[in-house]
């Protein structure tokens, strides 16, 4: 490679470990593996070292990735989080502690120890403790720089808030989220249709960096402490004693930590951390040599990136082949059909892998994977396995093309996928695999409003099988109620008086509870105001539908797929012989002075709740909007009113005020 084409190369390559780093740490989204981004800072550190001319004190191989995040203070460390140099074979440990052994004989230090650590695949954080009590708590930032989540790190109940000694110091640990918590989180998600968390290193950076520390308090998050930055009134000869010292004070200490005198002692640490990784209840990503003797870490010093007395060991992600035996598909409970891979059984990074998801349709065809093909499985993250490649040249002709399903596996529903949509899902509303979310959607405030019965009511009542569908609401008996709860009479006489009160409601709640996709509150009152009752909206076609205004082609064509299942008509049947009402209770008007005209609320009105504000708008013909646009008619400012007040300005939009609008109202 000549220096023209080297310039060109590293040019092109800064650009890429930019956009990456960039995804990986301050948006905790990353695009590629762990692997191959380490594939590309080596490539870049190489040629660097190879035509030093072209080297840049802006080029991520000589500082810490990561930017402070906006609406977080800044905090400046004390003393730098730096990040640790990556070796990728024993070789290149074995150099390591080659030159290590060399310096010492310079400095006449004999017997130089070392201890190895997993590395822990989470964000790097530093506590700060003055008289034994935490006062501030930063992530690492750009090393130098970090972000201020005091409030965020207070909620993770492994840090201490006061330590065991009224002492000043400061602390770094990594911040995790465990292999088991990771993966409940992200089945949580799918079922909830939210994107899932990529690793759980992401998945702990983007909790802990939440701006509001009660999102944080949700999550999972816990902590291992690594390092001593700074101490007063003390001192310390090795590692090892710091990390015993830590753990007295009350410190989570990085459990795996192992004492070695000798290259061999330490390549036998890293293989040993490599085969019991499966068991580690955490993710890691590698192993971390570090000198143990704190004065020859000083003599030994830092670079302005990463320290001269550690080195990180990466594991390489281990790929197998085996085979594809089937592909089933499982439903989750919004009722996304997701294919599953059953697999050969093969074992990888020490754990057996029997099955994995295919995600969906799309993957599948971009993989070109058929049942019987040979495959490449490859844990991702250290937690998820995936297939990663099909080895077609093993093919015999004898595979299977895998078709996704026309009708949901559970209930028979027809299963369909939407324009611009990767899923495929069932459209029955009685299907077992929905019920669940089906029941809390129906209940809720927006729908049929039933108070007390929670998610967790609705668990007990479908684990005791009281009720196996929607309908069976309405059937409940009280006795099935009280026992429920210790001492549950009065529990169940609220929730009794609350499910006949629901039967009561108006036409729009019912619409809103029957779930149809893409068929809100808003939607449902239109519908509501349109049809009178739920027969005339089951027999309307989809021509008349399409042609309401802010319901349109898409939302006309799924009210059309709900309302002809047998699922849907046969539900509708056992609430009307519940007693569920069933047609509209407005009275028809014939006032539509608001027709086609939106208005925007904004701020504290006096004499009406933004709901009832919006109603009365409705009421006459109008629509309401969260934002204002040149689209906008009214903007109807209260006190207080903020940035919506200010875009109506800027756009030339009207604004009244809530006396105006009375005056409108009452024509």
């Amino acid at each position: 490679m000549d220096k023209k084409q080297a310039k060109e190369r590293i040019e092109n390559l800064r650009s890429q470990v930019e956009y990456h780093a960039k995804k990986y740490y301050d948006d905790d989204k990353p695009e590629i593996s762990d692997f191959e981004y380490d594939m590309l800072m080596v490539e870049l550190r190489n040629l660097e070292k190879e035509f030093p001319e072209f080297q840049s004190k802006d080029s991520l191989t000589q500082k810490v990735g990561g930017t402070v995040k906006e609406g977080f203070k800044k905090v400046t460390h004390e003393v730098p989080l730096q990040s640790l140099q990556d070796v990728f074979s024993i070789e290149e440990v074995k150099e390591y502690v080659e030159k290590i052994e060399e310096k010492a004989k310079e400095n006449d230090i004999k017997n130089v120890t070392y201890v190895v650590e997993t590395k822990i695949d989470g964000l790097s954080a530093a506590l700060e403790y003055k008289n034994g009590e935490l006062i501030r708590g930063a992530t690492r930032g750009n090393g130098v720089v970090g972000e201020d989540v005091t409030e965020n790190l207070k909620t993770v109940k492994t840090i201490p808030r006061k330590l065991k000694d009224s002492i000043n110091i400061t602390v770094r640990g990594e911040v995790f989220i465990s292999k088991k918590d990771f993966e409940k989180m992200n089945q949580e998600r799918e079922e909830n249709e939210e994107e899932l968390f990529a690793n759980s290193r992401n998945a702990a950076a983007g909790s802990l960096r939440q701006l509001d520390s009660k999102v944080t308090e949700k999550r999972p998050l816990d902590i291992y402490i690594f390092n001593v930055q700074k101490i007063e009134g003390k001192q310390f000869n090795s590692h090892y004693e710091e990390l015993e010292y830590l753990e007295k004070l009350g410190f989570n200490v990085n459990p795996v930590r192992i004492y070695c005198k000798d290259i061999e002692e330490i390549e036998k640490a890293i293989h040993q951390i490599g085969e019991d990784r499966e068991n580690l209840t955490f993710g890691i990503d590698g192993a971390v040599v570090k000198v143990d003797d704190l004065k020859f870490r000083e003599i030994l010093g830092s670079t302005a990136k990463t320290p001269r007395w550690a080195v990180a060991y990466k594991y390489p992600p281990e790929k197998k082949e085996t085979k594809l035996k089937d592909i089933i598909c499982q439903v989750g409970r919004t009722g996304v059909i997701t294919p599953m891979a059953i697999l050969e059984p093969v074992k990888v990074a020490g754990s057996t892998i029997s099955k994995t998801t295919l995600h969906n349709q799309d993957f599948i065809k971009e993989k070109d994977l058929k049942i019987g093909d040979t495959v490449v499985i490859q844990k991702a993250g250290d937690v998820i396995p995936e297939i990663v490649e099909v080895r077609k040249d093993k093919r015999t002709g004898k595979e299977i093309k895998f078709e996704m399903p026309k009708k949901c596996p559970v209930c028979g529903a027809p299963a369909i996928r939407e324009e611009g949509e990767a899923a495929i899902r069932c459209t029955g509303i009685e299907c077992q695999a929905k019920l669940f979310r089906n029941l809390v959607h129906f209940v809720s405030r927006e729908a049929m409003n039933i108070d007390g019965l929670g998610e967790n009511i609705i668990g007990q009542l479908l684990e005791n099988k009281l009720i196996e569908n929607i309908a069976d609401i309405y059937t409940l008996k009280f006795e099935d109620i009280a026992s429920l709860k210790k001492n549950g009479q009065k529990f169940a006489q609220n929730l009794k008086d609350s499910i006949e009160k629901s039967k009561e409601n108006d036409l729009h709640r019912l619409i809103t509870a029957l779930g149809i996709r893409h068929v809100g509150a808003k939607a449902s009152k239109l519908l509501a105001r349109k049809y009178k009752n739920i027969d005339n909206l089951i027999e309307a076609e989809f021509e008349d539908l399409s042609m309401i205004n802010d319901i349109g082609p898409i939302v006309a064509n799924s009210i059309r797929e709900f309302f002809n299942q047998e699922q849907t008509i046969d539900l509708i049947k056992k609430l009307k012989e519940a007693g569920v009402n069933t047609t509209s209770k407005e009275e028809e008007n014939i006032d539509n002075r608001f027709e086609g005209k939106t208005f925007v609320l904004t701020g504290t009105l006096e004499n009406y709740t933004r709901g009832e504000a919006s109603n009365l708008i409705e009421k006459f013909g109008g629509k309401t909007s969260g934002t204002v646009s040149k689209k906008t008619d009214y903007v109807l400012a209260g006190e207080e009113a903020g940035s919506k007040l200010t875009k109506a300005q800027s756009l030339g939009v009207t604004v009244i005020t809530e006396a105006e609008f009375q005056e409108m109202v009452n024509g």
